[in-house]
């Protein structure tokens, strides 16, 4: 009987993997509806003649109801649990991935985009609080950076197919076709996440509990906490403003490195992917080495603390070259900067995302993580009418780039202050 015992443990342990690859794949998904407007904005801005300034308010509208999706969901998570409400998620984001096909003027285009936003905004609360439930501390930043990759792998082959598939069958069907591959993941989430239900025991996992999550055990039967309560704390404050101040330049690279590549280097629709693919191929290292130096640091005996902050400022020091991307005369050179600090960016998201569970219990994951996202969310919103002002009047990068340089180590700087030591919040007081 006791063998029984240690052979589902063992199942069990080893199955957290494989919802990491579920979770790694719903990123890619997210991240290809994400990113295919701006692949295809240079086409489509010669079609419905939007301006930079108009550009910009439809990733605005993005922005903001993401900011909308990630508080909602946030909650959404916590209540419902991660398997209905992922589900949820992928269906609204992908419905409005493929609506993209059926509009044709910048109003049309920041509805959808809108909708997008909401359903996005599933995506990370959910991941990050199946990562809490499935993986020991030690592991949590190393998952967290592997399912994060998913954006990076994401990005990688929206370039490679989606310019390809609108210049061969019309910058529509592309919306539908990428789109339509969310309904497929939600199948096979429906099937495998039952499985891992019922897979699922705290007595069976052969992985440590928390000490945060055991003093908190007590009090886990009062549900997840409200806002009033979590945003009162230094820590939720920690993650908000990493988050605001660093969100918005990934979005910064999503939504503008095609504009870039064909604005200020001359590249048309069908050279521009094999940049974009660079960029983002170097990217997914970064997202699994983050994740993976806090990981190793913390099995050398390192403290949360410092093992999280350490590969955090790595991260930051890392982004500063792209600060003078826009004096590089050579384009593979100026690729590599951008590849190095988006990589970076990566890295600092893995670590950054794990904070929540580290000073947060599981029942307030969810919402830790939408409140934050939510921030970020804010930022990207001012940042992108910041953009589009700039580039309208200027048409110049360097000043956009150079501020993308310094966010991570302000962020950084901050988020020391408000927790020197990383701490478990104490929700009850």
């Amino acid at each position: 009987m006791q063998t029984a015992v240690v052979g589902i443990a063992r199942t069990a342990s080893r199955y957290r993997w494989i919802v990491c690859a579920l979770l790694f794949f719903a990123t890619v998904i997210n991240y290809m509806d994400r990113q295919i407007l701006g692949l295809l904005a240079p086409l489509l801005q010669h079609d419905i003649g939007w301006t930079q300034i108009q550009y910009g308010r439809i990733v605005i509208a993005f922005s903001a109801f993401y900011a909308v999706g990630l508080l909602c969901f946030g909650r959404i998570v916590d209540w419902l649990g991660t398997r209905v409400s992922y589900a949820l998620a992928m269906f609204v984001w992908s419905v409005a991935a493929m609506l993209h096909a059926a509009v044709g003027s910048v109003m049309g285009f920041a509805m959808v985009r809108a909708l997008l936003g909401i359903g996005e905004g599933g995506n990370f609360p959910a991941a990050i609080k199946t990562t809490a439930e499935w993986f020991p501390r030690h592991e949590r930043a190393l998952a967290t950076g592997i399912f994060n990759s998913g954006a990076n792998i994401g990005a990688v082959f929206a370039p490679a197919i989606i310019p390809a598939l609108a210049v061969a069958m019309g910058w529509r069907s592309a919306f539908v076709i990428v789109g339509a591959i969310g309904l497929v993941w939600l199948a096979v989430w429906f099937v495998m996440y039952r499985q891992a239900d019922s897979r699922t025991d705290d007595d069976e996992l052969s992985h440590e509990k928390d000490e945060a999550e055991a003093a908190d055990a007590g009090r886990a039967k009062a549900g997840a906490p409200g806002f009033k309560v979590l945003i009162r704390k230094r820590e939720t404050w920690a993650f908000l403003i990493g988050k605001f101040l660093t969100d918005p330049v990934w979005w910064f690279y999503l939504f503008w490195l095609p504009k870039w590549l064909n604005e200020s280097r001359g590249m048309d629709m069908q050279h521009i992917g094999l940049p974009l693919v660079v960029i983002y191929a170097i990217t997914t290292v970064g997202s699994i080495g983050g994740g993976w130096i806090s990981s190793a640091l913390l099995r050398a005996g390192w403290s949360v603390n410092a093992a999280r902050k350490t590969a955090m400022l790595i991260c930051a020091c890392c982004v500063l070259p792209i600060a003078f991307v826009s004096q590089v005369h050579d384009l593979w050179l100026a690729v590599a900067i951008v590849g190095l600090a988006a990589a970076a960016h990566q890295g600092w998201s893995a670590n950054l995302f794990t904070t929540a569970s580290d000073m947060f219990p599981r029942r307030a994951v969810g919402a830790v993580v939408g409140i934050g996202g939510m921030a970020g969310s804010i930022g990207g919103v001012l940042f992108s009418e910041v953009i589009g002002q700039v580039l309208q009047r200027t048409g110049q990068y360097w000043a956009l780039f150079a501020i993308g340089a310094l966010a991570y180590l302000v962020a950084f700087v901050v988020m020391h202050v408000l927790t020197p030591k990383m701490a478990p919040a104490r929700l009850d007081a």
